[in-house]
């Protein structure tokens, strides 16, 4: 056991100390939490006060989010939240590296931070690599946060445009059995796209980079033959590709481009007789440069808590399910 030891630290910023603090201190009852101290706000000061290491670690985090928070000029108190939540028990990651993984969105500004330990690793993958697959169950931010990097590096200059892409047959529905003309019948499967973007840059934004080519929502059939140079291109939903039409998307990508492929395998809306290219490319694609594969799971699902204990029913459902056709086969093979 360490010896026991207190730290003070001093916020002369008295919004900064409220946010850092929570509401009702929430924020400091978590530190206690995670890192058995006590951590006491004391107007301007915060008194921590426990076994060495324990108030050692509380006191690096606290002085790295101040230090953040000086240089961006601000930190909202669920980010802290978050933060602290993401480092719990860990002594060794740092939260400023932490905190600086956020995604500045200028039109809006504000900062779109990943939430979750896999979040972290899906927006440094996009960062780092040219083509990124991410699969994983609904609600873990999976095409929220690529659109968010999208819209990031547009801003930045890095690229020139934006392409989302989406299979067209989602949900049991094929196109021609729905009524209008092509663009009428697209419209709902392209619709979750639109709305993520409308929450980073508004309706007139969109409205006016969609007529000048900047930003390009579409079908995936309306990739084939094309080369996207200079281009962050999406494509949500891919476990709704066939083998084909994975192989098409990956060939489009152009230099000077980076691509970001989500989905979730359990999900998978394509007849019995084809493959989903999502699930056949994990095989022969691991392993290549450049080329990652994040696996995110219902503890990075940021909805409702009610969304992550249906995501966690049905994957418990569907192992079950697993478990009992393998003892089918076994039956039957013992049998013969």
């Amino acid at each position: 056991m360490s010896r026991l030891t207190e730290a003070r630290i001093t916020i002369d910023n008295q919004a900064l100390a409220v946010e850092i603090a929570g509401e009702n201190e929430l924020n400091l009852r978590l530190l206690e939490e995670v890192f058995p101290a006590k951590v006491i706000s004391r107007g301007y000061d915060i008194i921590i006060r426990g076994e060495e290491n324990n108030v050692n670690r509380i006191q690096d985090i606290l002085l790295d989010i101040i230090e953040v928070a000086d240089s961006r000029g601000s930190i909202a108190r669920d980010e802290v939240y978050s933060t602290i939540k993401m480092v719990s028990g860990d002594y060794t990651t740092s939260v400023a590296a932490l905190l600086l993984d956020g995604v500045p969105v200028p039109y809006k500004r504000r900062i779109i931070r990943p939430k979750t330990a896999g979040q972290r690793e899906y927006v440094r993958s996009i960062k780092k690599n040219t083509l990124t697959f991410c699969i994983g169950p609904a609600g873990t931010g999976k095409t929220y946060l690529a659109m968010a990097l999208a819209v990031f590096y547009l801003t930045r200059g890095d690229v020139n445009r934006i392409v989302l892409v989406r299979p067209a047959i989602e949900a049991g529905e094929h196109l021609g059995f729905l009524p209008g003309d092509f663009k009428e019948k697209v419209s709902p499967y392209l619709r979750p796209l639109y709305d993520a973007l409308n929450d980073m840059m508004g309706f007139d934004r969109i409205r006016s980079d969609i007529e000048r080519g900047t930003i390009e929502v579409a079908p995936l059939a309306y990739m084939r033959g094309r080369t996207l140079n200079n281009s962050f291109v999406v494509l949500d939903e891919a476990q709704n590709t066939t083998n084909e039409q994975m192989k098409m998307f990956l060939t489009r990508l152009g230099f000077n481009s980076k691509a970001v492929i989500t989905g979730d395998i359990t999900q998978i809306d394509l007849p019995k007789d084809k493959p989903s290219g999502l699930v056949e490319v994990q095989y022969f694609l691991k392993g290549i440069k450049d080329l990652s594969f994040v696996y995110l799971t219902e503890e990075d699902v940021v909805r409702h808590k009610l969304v992550q204990r249906i995501v966690t029913a049905y994957e418990r459902h569907e192992e079950k399910k697993k478990l009992e056709l393998k003892k089918q086969r076994d039956n039957i093979i013992n049998e013969k």
